[in-house]
């Protein structure tokens, strides 16, 4: 690793423990160059990756300013299970499992995991809560021969954990959809809906590395309870 990228990730990490909180300045140049013992070069190569990647804007006469690193209410641009988003989400997270069988694909998922009709697909469904209130509906749809052996008990806990850990697929990218649509009886029944007539819809398509589609997910959102954020940083064009 070089010098640049060592001080680069100390920052970072400082800034993710909050030493350095969101609003605040960076030390200057000159005062980082002395701690780190490194060239002006060396440091500029540091602060341009950490602005690339969201953590500092670099403002002329002030200095570095440090950057809120809480912008992923939901993570869109990524593939993570719920599980691992749990802990940013609330207090007491749960998952009801309301489907979990294994059956052929329809026409449209015939369709959409490139499968014959007597292949075999695992259907799941299940119902998230968060401090109670029953906010998202995920609908799952997987190759079993890709993804064999799920059980009610590995749908309740972490699907994600099983395939990588157990049967050690390498899941690589998903593209995704957003959509906002009308609520469905199912999103009625299952979700307390309050007044909201509408559900956001994240439709995902999930790869692994070898670029075989092996998964489906339809995830029906409240939508007072969706907020999609994300760091966009303009590259003008010469």
């Amino acid at each position: 690793m070089s010098k640049y990228q060592e001080i680069e990730n100390r920052i970072r990490a400082q800034i993710e423990d909050g030493t350095y909180s969101a609003g605040s300045c960076l030390p200057g140049e000159h005062e980082l160059m002395e701690h780190y013992g490194a060239s002006r070069d060396t440091i500029r190569k540091a602060l341009s990756l950490l602005a690339q990647d969201g953590y500092i804007q670099k403002a002329k006469g002030i200095g570095s300013i440090v950057l809120s690193i809480n912008r992923f209410a939901f993570p869109v641009n990524g593939v993570v299970s719920f599980k691992e988003l749990a802990p940013t989400m609330g207090n007491h997270v749960e998952t009801e499992v309301i489907c979990c069988e294994k059956t052929h694909p329809d026409e449209k998922f015939q369709k959409y995991l490139k499968m014959n009709p007597d292949d075999w697909i695992y259907l799941l469904q299940r119902v998230r809560r968060v401090d109670g209130e029953a906010i998202i509906l995920d609908t799952d749809v997987l190759n079993a021969a890709i993804c064999p052996g799920i059980t009610r008990e590995i749908a309740a806990d972490s699907l994600y954990a099983y395939l990588e850990k157990t049967l050690h697929l390498p899941i690589a990218y998903a593209e995704k959809k957003i959509t906002c649509q009308s609520a469905t009886n199912q999103d009625m029944r299952w979700l307390d809906m309050k007044h909201f007539n509408m559900v956001v819809n994240v439709e995902s398509f999930t790869y692994l590395d070898d670029a075989r589609v092996f998964q489906y997910t339809s995830s029906r959102h409240r939508p007072d309870k969706f907020v999609f954020r994300d760091f966009a940083r303009r590259n003008p064009k010469a």
